[in-house]
């Protein structure tokens, strides 16, 4: 219903003219970002930013990523928690093997987390090469 009452609201209409060129490109960009015409031209006139489905999907890895290295950093948290209860406990430091192992999983949280950031900067350099 909310819908309909924004069309309705919606009074004023503009015509413009475009080449085979720009029209082509107009369509293109709309098919990309998954908007209806009306909401991807609003949207643009408004100063949103405007993305593809394709880029809406790589967004959604990079979420699903960090959700995983959060689990990862909470579980590396926990384990130096209980490492240092046992050390505090019975005046025991954690063997080698225990640190090595903290140091090799906190090298693989480095790794990814950086191959994440590097899409997200990729990402934010297309959008800055595709504005006008």
């Amino acid at each position: 219903m909310s819908t309909n009452k924004v069309n309705r609201s919606r009074k004023n209409t503009i015509t413009i003219r475009m080449n085979d060129k720009e029209y082509e490109a107009v369509k293109n960009k709309i098919g990309e970002s998954t908007l209806s015409q009306q909401s991807f031209i609003i949207n643009a006139i408004l100063g949103a930013t405007i993305v593809s489905s394709d880029e809406i999907d790589i967004l959604k890895e990079c979420q699903k990523s960090f959700e995983s290295l959060e689990r990862q950093l909470r579980g590396f948290a926990t384990n130096i928690n209980q490492l240092a209860h046992i050390a505090n406990a019975y005046g025991n430091i954690p063997s080698l093997a225990q640190l090595e192992r903290i140091l090799t999983e906190t090298k693989s949280y480095r790794e990814e987390n950086e191959k994440i950031w590097q899409s997200i900067r990729s990402l934010i350099s297309q959008q800055r090469h595709t504005e006008p």
